[in-house]
């Protein structure tokens, strides 16, 4: 009987200890096309606002040339720049797409907030909940102090928020507590201006007295409830599952 002389590997041979399969790598054109499908979703104008973007400034290279009478050069330099623009009104858009999905879910402030990169502690567990309601307080830490921020009926959460900073003072008392709130009503914060609100509270603390702080906070415990997922707008990829309320 003629030997099989094929040299295409079985998944069981794989699975046995042959070649590990090669993980495919994402390359940066596909992210760009899933920002591009998640925005276009949410905002169906995006299309043309990017098309715009592009050939506005590939436009205005191309009079700069004739200006200058070198058309040719000028469109070749003004192309990368086009491009640029498209990308960068793509990618403001997309953020805009992915906080307008999240809002209203309970956790999207939280999810806004741990967009910061650097210098804040946002954990995942609430540190306060109105049971009656869908209240809650999300317990932040950095140089500037505490930050607590809560979200739903502005009453009650501001209920929440003082019973929350009289808890924190008790064991912190000289720690400085920013209070928040996250919502669209008179005296809060909209959701996509929170991060922002944050990382311009100015430094009070040391990093040594950050670390201290945060042991004793986390002696006082979170209320235990699941939230969403965080999402990524500056990377425009928010957590779908997060999105969706799963």
């Amino acid at each position: 009987m003629a030997r099989d002389r094929s040299t295409t590997p079985s998944p069981a041979a794989d699975a046995a200890g042959g070649k590990p399969k090669k993980v495919r790598k994402v390359r940066w054109y596909h992210r760009v096309w899933e920002a591009f499908q998640m925005t276009r979703r949410v905002d169906p104008a995006v299309t043309w606002w990017v098309l715009l973007a592009f050939v506005g400034v590939l436009a205005v290279g191309i009079g700069l040339g004739l200006a200058f009478g070198r058309p040719v050069y000028a469109t070749i330099v003004a192309l990368p720049f086009a491009f640029l623009a498209a990308l960068f009104l793509l990618a403001r858009r997309a953020e805009a797409a992915a906080y307008r999905q999240i809002e209203g879910q309970p956790g999207a402030s939280l999810s806004a907030l741990r967009t910061i990169r650097r210098g804040w502690e946002f954990p995942e567990e609430p540190v306060a909940v109105d049971p009656r309601g869908q209240e809650i307080v999300f317990r932040g830490l950095g140089r500037p102090g505490i930050v607590l921020v809560a979200e739903g009926n502005p009453v009650r959460a501001q209920r929440l928020l003082e019973a929350e900073r009289k808890k924190v003072a008790r064991v912190l008392p000289n720690v400085p507590v920013t209070l928040l709130q996250s919502g669209n009503e008179d005296g809060q914060v909209p959701l996509r201006k929170l991060p922002g609100t944050v990382r311009k509270l100015k430094p009070k603390l040391t990093k040594q007295e950050v670390g201290e702080v945060g042991k004793r906070l986390r002696a006082l415990g979170g209320a235990r409830l699941p939230v969403p997922k965080g999402i990524d707008p500056f990377k425009a990829r928010p957590d779908r599952k997060g999105m969706r309320g799963r």
